[in-house]
């Protein structure tokens, strides 16, 4: 085998190896030659070469995504490393593990007026989980920062960031290893807590426990832990579409049921008891109802972190979800409530006004995504972009077997499809990717891909502009707001898609959105975009038409 003869960049391939990464992401360039040559030549890992620094770091994110392991990336040293900080923030809120190595000139090269020299040191340190910054030399000491650094990244479950300066001579290699780096054993364990005590006279003395799940990766929660808060009559379970999580109980359409409440409505709907798990939630609308009508208490379930996101957090359980409802089943008692009813009523009344509501009006938006989810193919994947996008999907039923994922970390527009193609690589599942045209045309160099799966699908909907802030407090039909908000245009995906080699298929209305639907999913020989035009001026009257309906 070929190995890069600089001893640091050895330990680096070697550690990683012995660490189980097995999927290196590399952006081109020089200064990092040792770590691209090193990788590469290893029938060990698994590298993609993809140029745009920013999409290689949400494509590796994709990957991670599903793998549950850190993927990592090489770049070189420069702007490169600042180009990859958009993924791996939201790697840190999404509790991604990846693991970032970027190439440095040696630290005397550092602000001398040098080429593609910045501080790379602790760049990330906002938002990294551990930052190796390596010496030179192969050492003790760079051995148990690169072990400390992925373990990290595994263990809790984010990004970290090894920095390793390289002298020339970059590009010299050996046919053997001249390093014996020192690889320490990952520790990770899940504390199981119980409940008991004031806790379990908390839950009990409850007559109204919410239970609302964010990003939900699919099949964590067992089917114990769901019929045990499925069958509680003081339990309403509210999920997202992000949830992953399905049962005829629950209630899945959040902004449906609670948008049309009055005073009196909220008043009888707030919970006791609040419990909370999983990552982001997407409702604005239950953010603001929980954050006015306060419950008593919050609980939030996850063994790393919890978020105060509603202002009255009582208690973080660093455990399992299963585990925990695993030892609530034993202190629970029966507790006289209709909570889970009034719920089911709710959803029942809302679910007749939204198929009222659906079949009267034009071609839109909304209709679109009321046709396009449902014919979704079942038991693959959905990638859904941020912005109209995910709040759309939120309204729509979505067949139990279908995984959905969205960057809800930091709720961007600018990796979503890059992302999503990482996702179908590492997944191999038919996966499609629902977006909107600001969206998709921000991350077009997505499809700069050599590793775009044949059976990948983007439906991309395009309504002229980000027609996301039509809806949102202050629109006005003006310049200021067509060109800076909204920022209208006239692009379409037809060159881009035959430029990267997709089949591409447009629709503009009701008839040729179905042919196209059909035409999407007839063959799997090539990837394909199906793009819908959508009416610009229609969607945000139709939208908050909708929500004045449902009562």
């Amino acid at each position: 085998m070929t190995f890069p003869k600089i001893p640091l960049a050895q330990s680096i391939i070697e550690i990683c190896a012995l660490k189980g990464i097995r999927h290196i992401v590399i952006s081109p360039g020089s200064r990092n030659a040792p770590l691209t040559i090193g990788f590469a030549s290893q029938p060990r890992f698994k590298c993609y070469s993809i140029a745009d620094e920013r999409c290689a770091a949400f494509f590796a994110l994709g990957m991670a995504q599903q793998l549950h392991q850190p993927a990592a990336l090489v770049c070189t040293s420069g702007s490169a490393l600042l180009n990859y900080y958009p993924a791996f923030a939201e790697a840190f809120y999404s509790q991604i593990p990846l693991v970032v190595i970027s190439a440095d000139r040696p630290l005397d090269k550092i602000d001398i007026g040098d080429g593609q020299t910045i501080r790379q040191q602790n760049v990330y340190a906002n938002h990294s989980l551990y930052n190796a910054n390596l010496v030179a030399d192969a050492s003790a000491e760079n051995d148990a920062a690169i072990n400390t650094a992925i373990d990290i990244s595994i263990v809790k479950r984010g990004p970290v960031h090894i920095n390793a300066p390289f002298e020339e001579p970059l590009y010299e290699t050996v046919s053997g290893i001249s390093v014996n780096p020192i690889v320490s054993e990952i520790e990770a364990t899940t504390p199981v807590i119980g409940i008991s005590g004031q806790f379990a006279e908390i839950w009990n003395n409850a007559s109204k426990k919410l239970v609302l799940v964010g990003v939900n990766d699919p099949g964590i929660i067992n089917e114990n832990a769901i019929r045990f808060f499925a069958e509680d009559p003081s339990v309403v379970v509210m999920t997202e579409t992000t949830s992953n999580l399905h049962h005829p109980s629950f209630i899945n359409n959040i902004d449906t049921i609670i948008t049309p409440f009055t005073t009196d409505d909220f008043e009888t709907f707030k919970p006791d008891l609040l419990i909370t798990f999983g990552g982001m939630v997407v409702s604005k609308r239950i953010k603001a109802f929980l954050r006015k009508y306060k419950p008593e208490h919050h609980w939030h379930i996850d063994p790393l972190r919890a978020y105060d996101t509603f202002g009255v957090l009582t208690q973080h359980f660093e455990t399992a979800v299963n585990d925990f409802f695993k030892n609530v089943a034993p202190v629970d008692k029966t507790t006289d409530s209709h909570y889970k009813a009034l719920g089911q009523r709710l959803k029942d009344l809302r679910h007749q006004r939204h198929n009222d509501y659906l079949s009267k009006i034009p071609f839109c938006d909304f209709r679109v995504f009321a046709r396009i989810i449902p014919a979704l193919r079942k038991n693959s994947q959905l990638q859904i972009s941020n912005s109209a996008a995910i709040r759309y999907a939120q309204l729509i039923e979505i067949d139990p077997s279908i995984e959905v994922f969205c960057n809800r970390g930091t709720s961007g527009i600018d990796g979503s499809t890059s992302t999503a193609i990482g996702a179908a690589v590492a997944s191999k599942k038919q996966t499609t990717l629902i977006t909107g045209d600001i969206g998709f045309l921000y991350d077009s160099n997505a499809l700069w891909n050599h590793y775009i799966p044949e059976n990948f699908k983007i439906i991309l909907v395009n309504n002229g502009g980000g027609g996301i802030f039509r809806i949102l407090p202050g629109h006005q039909e003006t310049p200021v707001f067509n060109t800076y908000f909204e920022t209208e245009h006239d692009l379409t995906a037809e060159h881009l898609a035959k430029m990267y080699g997709f089949r591409y298929i447009a629709a503009a209305d009701e008839n040729s959105l179905e042919k196209g639907i059909s035409n999407l999913f007839a063959s799997d020989d090539e990837p394909a975009i199906l793009e819908i035009f959508t009416p610009t001026s229609v969607n945000d009257s139709v939208l908050l038409q909708y929500f004045r309906e449902l009562t």
